[in-house]
This record gives structure tokens, C-alpha cells and sequence, in this order.
């Protein structure tokens, strides 16, 4: 009986068998280098040519020369008696380990080993079977159920497995070093070749002929076609030449300009330049604006040559916003020092409490007009520049736009409209007086609408001189409109109602001259406020008016023209009175 269980007979079993053990592969013993030297290494017996005649299994991995193998005539199994039948167990030599016993088997034949106490255990040496053998002297079962499958004949299956000895990687390929190098391949471009001869074949086509034959290809050189190849390839040349020669051109031109951006030097002129020039700053304006409104006006080169020398000068950020006169092709440096100084600022500023005939002069002198041109469209565009609804439509005025030119500076230079002029100036006070909320002082105050606070703040802008001053004479107006007003009885009576009638500013005035001028902006003559503003109020008197004094104040007076003195009843006036006509 075999080792595993299939009976003697004359057939080994087929090598495909996943169960046939290592003992080789296709009739090859598993360790062919040991035939070279007929006898194994522990000296047991030589090998002959062919270890597995007939295809048996007959020497173990250790040399023991058929020990445990099949006999090649009786094809009965040899065994070797047990220790535990009596015989001496059988060393050998080895070495490295010594004399060493193994269960009463020379080497290690694949029946296992002893283990003092325990029986000898068998184990199947096939390499990847898994599977361990029976017992020694035991009758096994048929593993296949009597049934022989092919566990490998499938396309579907894995490959059969190899050996140890012969699990291998794929094979390295063999280099014909003798063999012509290939030519490097080239871009048809480079190379003049359009992929067709002249007779309009292309060369793959040539390169694979029906039988897998080369009849052309590369190789095929000379002929007709070779000049045009040649005329092909040097004008490709000159393109790609021309391309790079344009594109360095291209990036060396782009390169100095970003240099000359990032580190050179900014354009710039020399002097003090000529002739004049007016520009207007606006409000707000940094460096960058203000360069280039001087850049368009020809007054500076470039606009990073003027935010340089702005930046370099230590007053250069207090450029305010107006209208300066410069001169043309001026060096930045120049450029800005001018516009420091007070003979380069050509704004036109407004004091507190000019009249509106007075500013209306000045604009026709700033934009070389016809005098009385500006006071004109004054009148007839009124309603036409900005005015808030509560400042129009009032009867009996003498100038609508009176109060609503603020006291500012503003940019006039020539060239300027005179209603464009008009217009910012009616602007800037109409944002002044919103800081205010006059409509809920008015309710607050006692008058009709913010319209009567303008006014009271003309009437104080024009009589006092300081904070202190326009506080109290706010007060003295409001207790003189009070209809319980023991002193005056309804009547403001001030000097600069009747001067602003007459377009006049004097302080010598009789009470006979005040009391007899019949006019409704005269307040020695009709009681209460006159119709509309004598003049544009400033900041410091829209405040006093907003937040008045309560000390009971009903008269005032300036003995030096600087200050005021304030009374309460009319007898203390009086005496006031006399001392500044003695003082005269």
C-alpha cells in the first residue's frame, strides 16, 4: 500500500495530482543539484542517474536510499523496524548538529518524530498540501471518493504550482548587443517629413507590409524627396527660431518695464517750471488722485514721482483739498513744496457771517465774469441748487440763497460755472446745518421751523464776537419774541438788520435814523424776526442758537468793538450807553 492509501500497482501516481507530495515535478527530484556528486551528504549511499525509475518514489529527502520508497521490482513498500520492536536506533553524523536520533529513523524521512513518552507521529513532507499523512500502518481513506478530478484543467483555474525549486520570476530578456542601435525617433517637424514620400505613400504604411515585413521605413534615405526634406527642415528651423528670439525680445522688454516699475527711478522733470496752471484737489484726495489730476494738468511727469516726493517731504501729507495755482512741467519736488505754500492755494474762502452780495463779488472776480453775473443766476436759479423744502417759498426776501452759502473754502478756478460754484456752496450747508436736527430745536425753542433758527443765527453771527457772546444773544432774542416781553414789548431792535437793508456796516446810528426806516427787515420798526437771514452763520453761532444761556439777559452792547456786555433790564443798558458815548 502507498503512503497514502491507493494501492501498489505498476502506475505512479500523475504528477498533476494537487496530493503527490514533494517528490518532484514531472518525474524531477525536488533537489537535482545532489545528483552531481553520488552520495548524499550523510554518506548513506550514491545516487544513480535516474533517482525515480519508473517514476517511484524511492529515495527520501535525506538519502536513505529507498528506505521508505517503492521497491522497483516487488513494488512492496520497505519498512524499517520500529525502536519499540527491538532494534537500536540508527544515527548519523551530521556536521553541524552531531550524532542525533530521530524516533529510530536515519535522517528525517517524513514519518515524523518521537518525543520521549509519546508515540512516534507521521507527517506528510509534501510541500503546499496542507494536509497531514495518516498514521503509520493505517488504512486511509480515498481522499477523491474513487472520483480522479482535474483541479487544473480549467481555463478558469489557478496555474498548477511549482516546486520551490522552480518558483521562478519571468525570464530576462536576451540583448543582441551586436545588434544596430534603433534610431532615435524625431519629430516629423524637426525633421521635414510630412509622413508621405513623393509618390504620396506614407512611410507607416511602408514600415509593416502585409506578411509583417519592413519595406521602407526609416532606412529609406536619398531620392527625390530627400532636397524637400531638407528645405522642410530648415525653414521649420528658422520659425522656431524667429519664435524664440521674439518671445526673449518679448520677455526681456516686459522684464526691464517691471524693473523699472518695481526698483528705476520715476519719470520726472526738472525745475520749477512755466507758465500757470489752476487744478482743483477735492475732498479727501490722497497722493495717487492728486498725482494724477497734476499728471492730465501737465503739471508733474508721472504720478509715482509726485507720491515719492510727497512722501518724502515732512508737511506732504497736509495737502488740503482747494484750488491751487501751479505752474506747468514742474519737478515733483517743486510740486509739492508750492502746494504747501499759502501763494499756491487759490480757494476762495467764505468768513462767517459775509453777506451773500459780498461772495457773489468775489466769484465774478475769481471767474473773470461780468460783475453782478453771479448775483443774477443767484436769483433766477434758486430753487434750481439744492435748497431744502423748509427754505423755500418764503414771501418778501431780499436774496433766497441768503444763509446758504457757508462759511468754508472752496475750490473757484477759472473755468468753473457760477451755478456749479453756487451749488457746492448751498451743499456744504445743507450738510453743516443736518449735524444740527433743527427741526426738533425749532419745537424745542419755541419757533416756527428750522428756517427762523437760521436766522436767529445770522442776527447773533452778526452782533457777537465770541462762543460766550452768541449764547447770550441767542437768549436775548428768544426772551424778546416772548409776547410777555416787559422790555422791548415784541421788538428785537438790532443795529444789524437795518445795516444789512442798507448793504451797509455802521455803528454810529441814531434811534431817530433806526425807528423811522420803514422795511420789514427792520427791527427797530416791525416787532418779531425779519423775513429771511442778513448773512451765512458759521458753526459757533448755529451752536449758541441750538443751546442758549438762561440767565434772563434782555440787552447787550460792545464798548471796544471785541467784546460784549450783557444787562437785564432797560435802566443798566442805559447806563452802558453813555459810558461808550463818552468814550467816543
Amino acid at each position: 500500500m502507498t503512503e497514502y492509501g491507493r494501492g501498489p500497482g505498476s502506475e505512479p501516481w500523475h504528477p498533476e495530482d494537487p496530493l503527490y507530495g514533494d517528490q518532484g515535478w514531472g518525474g524531477q527530484q525536488q533537489y537535482p543539484q545532489q545528483a552531481q556528486y553520488g552520495q548524499d551528504q550523510y554518506g548513506q549511499g550514491q545516487y544513480p542517474q535516474d533517482p525515480y525509475p519508473q517514476g517511484s518514489y524511492a529515495q527520501d529527502q535525506y538519502g536513505q536510499g529507498g528506505q521508505q520508497g517503492y521497491d522497483p521490482q516487488y513494488q512492496q513498500p520497505h519498512q524499517q523496524p520500529h525502536p519499540q520492536q527491538g532494534q537500536q536506533p540508527q544515527q548519523y553524523s551530521d556536521p553541524q548538529y552531531g550524532n542525533q536520533t530521530y524516533g529510530g529513523q536515519q535522517g528525517y524521512s517524513g514519518q515524523g518524530y518521537d518525543t520521549p513518552g509519546y508515540p512516534a507521529q507521521q507527517y506528510d513532507t509534501g510541500w503546499e498540501t496542507g494536509q497531514a499523512a495518516m498514521p503509520y500502518g493505517a488504512t486511509p481513506a480515498d481522499p477523491y471518493g474513487g472520483q480522479n478530478p482535474d483541479l487544473y484543467g480549467t481555463p478558469e483555474a489557478y496555474p498548477p504550482p511549482q516546486p520551490p525549486g522552480r518558483r521562478q520570476g519571468p525570464p530576462e530578456p536576451v540583448i543582441d548587443w551586436e545588434a544596430e542601435p534603433e534610431e532615435e525617433e524625431r519629430h516629423p517637424f524637426f525633421t521635414g517629413e510630412d509622413g508621405a514620400d513623393d509618390d504620396g505613400h506614407d512611410d507607416h504604411d511602408d514600415e509593416r507590409s502585409g506578411d509583417g515585413s519592413s519595406r521602407g521605413g526609416r532606412d529609406r534615405r536619398g531620392g527625390k524627396g530627400q532636397k524637400n526634406k531638407k528645405g522642410k527642415n530648415g525653414v521649420a528651423c528658422l520659425v522656431v527660431a524667429l519664435v524664440l528670439v521674439g518671445g526673449v525680445g518679448g520677455i526681456g522688454y516686459f522684464g526691464y518695464q517691471f524693473w523699472q516699475g518695481q526698483f528705476g527711478a520715476a519719470p520726472d522733470y526738472a525745475g520749477e517750471g512755466s507758465g500757470e496752471v489752476q487744478v482743483e484737489i477735492p475732498k479727501s484726495a490722497g497722493g495717487y488722485e492728486i498725482g494724477n489730476i497734476l499728471k492730465k494738468a501737465g503739471v508733474v511727469k508721472s504720478v509715482d514721482a509726485f507720491v515719492s516726493a510727497q512722501g518724502k517731504n515732512p508737511k506732504g501729507l497736509s495737502i488740503q483739498a482747494g484750488v491751487y495755482t501751479l505752474k506747468k512741467e514742474m519737478s515733483a519736488e517743486s510740486a509739492v513744496t508750492l502746494m504747501l505754500s499759502p501763494a499756491s492755494q487759490a480757494n476762495f474762502v467764505i468768513p462767517e457771517g459775509k453777506r451773500n452780495v459780498w461772495v457773489y463779488e468775489q466769484i465774478d472776480k475769481k471767474l473773470d465774469l461780468k460783475a453782478g453775473t453771479t448775483q443774477g443766476i443767484a436769483k433766477a436759479k434758486a430753487k434750481d441748487l439744492g435748497l431744502p423744502d423748509w427754505a423755500t417759498n418764503h414771501a418778501d426776501l431780499k436774496d433766497p440763497l441768503e444763509g446758504f452759502l457757508f462759511p468754508a473754502s472752496y475750490p473757484v478756478a477759472k473755468g468753473n460755472k457760477p451755478e456749479d460754484v453756487l451749488r457746492k456752496m448751498v451743499a456744504r450747508s445743507n450738510e453743516e446745518y443736518a449735524k444740527y436736527d433743527l427741526e426738533a430745536k425749532a419745537k424745542q425753542l419755541g419757533v416756527e421751523s428750522p428756517w427762523q433758527l437760521i436766522t436767529i443765527a445770522s442776527l447773533v453771527q452778526a452782533e457777537g464776537t465770541s462762543h460766550d457772546d452768541f449764547r447770550k444773544m441767542a437768549e436775548v432774542v428768544y426772551n424778546r419774541l416772548k409776547p410777555s416781553n416787559p422790555q422791548t414789548f415784541g421788538k428785537l431792535e438790532f443795529d444789524s438788520t437795518y445795516n444789512y437793508i442798507k448793504n451797509q456796516s455802521k455803528i454810529d446810528l441814531t434811534l431817530e435814523e433806526l425807528r423811522k426806516y420803514d422795511n420789514l427787515y427792520n427791527t427797530y420798526f416791525y416787532k418779531g424776526l425779519p423775513p429771511g437771514p442778513i448773512g451765512n452763520p458759521g458753526n459757533e453761532a448755529l451752536q449758541g442758537v441750538v443751546n442758549p444761556t438762561s440767565d434772563g439777559w434782555y440787552y447787550f452792547i460792545s464798548l471796544d468793538g471785541k467784546t460784549s456786555k450783557f444787562t437785564k433790564t432797560n435802566a443798566d443798558h442805559q447806563k452802558l450807553v453813555n459810558e461808550f458815548n463818552k468814550s467816543r
